[in-house]
C-alpha cells in the first residue's frame, strides 16, 4: 500500500515538472527584415522562431530619434506576424500572414508580435 502511495506522488511530481519545464510557444520559420547599419549599408536580419504573443523591438531599429526604421519584413513562421511603427508594439500596425511573400521595401516596421490567429 506504502509503494502504490509513492509511485502515485513520484508520477504526480513527474507530471508537475514536465509541465512547469515545458519551453514557451514560439511560432515555427523564420522572420525577417531589412535595415540600414551604421555604415549606410542595408542589412539583412532572421529571427528563428520567435516566441508567440511576445512584443518583440528590432534593436536595430528600436530608438525612433537615432535610427531607420527597419523595412521589408518578410514572415516565413506558420504564425501571422502583427508589425508595428514603433517600438513596443505601438504605432500603425499591418498583418502579415503565415508563409507570406516578402513585403516592400514601403512597410516599415519597429516591432512585430507573432499570434496564432488574428481576429
Amino acid at each position: 500500500m506504502r509503494l502504490r502511495h509513492s509511485a502515485a506522488a513520484l508520477c504526480g511530481a513527474l507530471a508537475l515538472t514536465a509541465t512547469l519545464a515545458s519551453p514557451a510557444s514560439a511560432a515555427t520559420g523564420d522572420f525577417g527584415y531589412r535595415f540600414v547599419g551604421i555604415g549606410g549599408d542595408q542589412q539583412w536580419i532572421t529571427l528563428q522562431d520567435p516566441v508567440n504573443a511576445s512584443c518583440v523591438t528590432l534593436a536595430e531599429a528600436a530608438d525612433p530619434g537615432s535610427s531607420e526604421p527597419a523595412f521589408a519584413p518578410h514572415n516565413d513562421t506558420d504564425e501571422f506576424a502583427v508589425v508595428f511603427t514603433g517600438p513596443d508594439c505601438t504605432g500603425e500596425s499591418w498583418t502579415l500572414r503565415p508563409h507570406g511573400s516578402p513585403t516592400t521595401d514601403l512597410l516599415k516596421l519597429r516591432s512585430v508580435v507573432f499570434v496564432a490567429s488574428y481576429a
